[in-house]
């Protein structure tokens, strides 16, 4: 029980050809976590130190400003912030919004459920956990905190300024 059974070695190959053997290892009893992993850790809220403090007294602001970005732009911060703030003094049922964000936001970017099962996440550290998805939204260059039309405005400055770089000057002529 709980024990790692090696299984018969596997052979990989490229084009035909053998590349290399290995064991293929097993866990009996474990669910394998498949994904990538965040680009922070859940309790790295010190890298961002203004979110933090915002998500330490308005939780139900910075969920708004997620569920903006994860639902492009559908929901706004403060619709999102209202929900979220009225769930909290109903049984603290906040988490089950938290959640259903947290794994949206995993299933677009593939990313691994850990340390915790996303409802243990919310339950138990859900500023941890919002903190956590704002800087991952952040760090994939989708600042939460300017709101989904700010991204837009951005990307399209970005955008723009790059057309402009790229392309060649106009024909010039000299005339009297």
């Amino acid at each position: 029980m709980g024990r790692i059974e090696a299984a018969e070695e596997v052979e990989t190959t490229v084009k035909g050809e053998p590349l290399a053997s290995y064991p293929q290892n097993y866990q009996t009893g474990q669910p394998s976590s498949v994904g990538r992993p965040w680009s922070t850790g859940l309790f790295d809220c010190h890298l961002d130190q203004t979110n933090a403090v915002m998500t330490a007294f308005l939780p139900c602001v910075t969920f708004g400003q997620i569920a903006e970005v994860l639902d492009a732009g559908e929901m706004s911060c403060p619709l999102g912030s209202f929900i979220y703030m009225l769930m909290m003094p109903a049984l603290c049922s906040q988490w089950i919004m938290g959640s259903k964000y947290r794994t949206k936001l995993r299933n677009r970017y593939g990313l691994v459920e850990a340390p915790y099962q996303d409802a243990v996440s919310h339950i138990f550290c859900s500023c941890c956990s919002l903190c956590q998805e704002f800087r991952e939204l952040k760090n994939r260059g989708l600042d939460p905190a300017l709101g989904w039309r700010g991204i837009i405005a951005q990307q399209q400055a970005v955008g723009y300024g790059n057309e402009q770089m790229n392309q060649p000057p106009q024909f010039q002529a000299m005339s009297k």
